[in-house]
């Protein structure tokens, strides 16, 4: 089977909902921000602040096209669509799925902002990052999952339907 793959902002839920997606399809699990982190041996927030914005997303654009999986939901960091070679890749043999959450969904759960490895640019805030991430996350799905206030057991089944239609 394909590879499914999560997209997203921070707090979207790609890993929470990888790993249940996984159990319930029988499928393998990859995280790319913990791959990113054992390549590295540091946090993300710790690669970002050592070794700058550019230089993270080259390290995450190069570890994401070293893949080489099928039958594995992958979830990805937020920032991974910054990587137009990295897409590419995943796209090849995976279906691309948008967790879509609004911006005040997002900002309601992410509670660890300045710890969690996030991409930002000097002087940039939560919601400057949303819009412009918005049309890249657009860009790259297959599928868009609205995911404001649904439970994660409603969003892995509103995905699994998805992919039957897709197929």
């Amino acid at each position: 089977m394909k590879n499914l793959v999560l997209i997203g902002m921070p707090a979207s839920g790609k890993s929470t909902i990888g790993v249940l997606l996984a159990k319930t399809l029988g499928m393998d699990f990859i995280d790319t921000d913990l791959l990113i982190q054992k390549s590295e041996g540091a946090l993300l927030q710790d690669i970002i602040i050592n070794k700058g914005i550019d230089r993270f997303i080259q390290i995450e654009q190069e570890i994401i096209t070293k893949l080489n999986c099928t039958n594995c939901v992958i979830a990805t960091g937020g920032s991974a669509v910054y990587g137009e070679k990295a897409m590419e890749h995943l796209k090849l043999n995976g279906i691309v799925v948008y967790l879509e959450a609004s911006y005040e969904e997002i900002k309601r759960r992410l509670t660890n902002i300045k710890s969690r490895g996030i991409v930002f640019v000097k002087g940039q805030d939560l919601f400057s990052l949303y819009n412009e991430r918005m049309p890249l996350y657009q860009k790259y799905a297959d599928i868009s999952i609205n995911c404001d206030g649904k439970s994660i057991e409603d969003i892995v089944s509103l995905i699994k339907d998805e992919i039957k239609n897709h197929g």
